[in-house]
């Protein structure tokens, strides 16, 4: 049954039956992908044996984001009494700014699902047209893009890093739309998202979970190559607390 679902979503993207054979009776992610599709799984923890891209690659092959929905990754930052979420830290490369406004929306539903009244600062090297450039303008146009959809939740940008996170830096800039230090920081593309991220970590005083995938119609959570037992352990957990909910 696992090779029939897989050839009907595969079979018109260059895939023959056998193919598909293939992937149900050797590869584990397709398999257990398959599982959480029809029911007879929860979720999917993987990652440690390949890497990261892979791993999606061969989930997304089964799994579909939520309907109106984009999938995207979310880092959990825990820094000195502070919890910061960053997004896109897995998944687009080099948004553009229609893409980033999807990010900003699936952030800050996440953020509410953890339990934070999202205040998201769209970042990026500049702060409100400061100094001038093309990057820069894909996270302006981001932000006008969120004010036609009228959304509801705390957000504004351009702005550097320091900026979004010191209530200090905000007040030199009296038009700030934010009521407080971000909570939500959206990077202008998944470099610097992944370099940001990975650099608290191993520098030490912050805990970092994730990346976390979010988005999917399914519970499916992906470690990194080198992940210890407890970062299983947290994405097993979430995993779970996502399939409940």
């Amino acid at each position: 049954i696992y090779t029939d679902y897989l050839y009907e979503r595969m079979q018109r993207k260059g895939f023959l039956f056998r193919d598909c054979q293939r992937l149900i009776n050797n590869d584990r992610n397709h398999f257990a992908a398959c599982m959480v599709a029809l029911g007879d799984a929860d979720g999917i923890v993987t990652g440690v044996t390949r890497n990261y891209s892979t791993a999606l690659d061969d989930v997304r092959r089964v799994i579909d984001a939520k309907p109106g929905h984009r999938v995207i990754g979310v880092s959990i930052v825990l820094a000195r009494g502070r919890t910061v979420i960053v997004a896109d830290t897995a998944v687009h490369d080099m948004p553009n700014a229609e893409q980033i406004a999807d990010i900003a929306e699936e952030a800050a539903g996440f953020a509410r699902r953890m339990g934070y009244e999202p205040r998201l600062a769209m970042l990026a090297y500049s702060t409100f047209g400061h100094p001038q450039g093309e990057r820069s303008e894909r996270i302006q146009e981001a932000v006008r893009i969120l004010d036609r959809r009228r959304v509801d939740f705390e957000y504004d940008g351009e702005m550097a890093a320091d900026v979004a996170l010191n209530a200090r830096a905000m007040a030199q800039y009296p038009f700030m739309r934010l009521t407080g230090p971000a909570n939500v920081l959206i990077m202008p593309a998944f470099h610097s998202a992944s370099i940001s991220t990975k650099m608290l970590q191993e520098l030490g005083g912050s805990t970092v979970i994730g990346p976390l995938l979010v988005g999917l119609n399914k519970p499916v959570q992906i470690v990194s190559l080198n992940a210890k037992d407890s970062d299983i352990v947290n994405m097993a957990a979430i995993a779970a607390y996502t399939a409940g909910t």
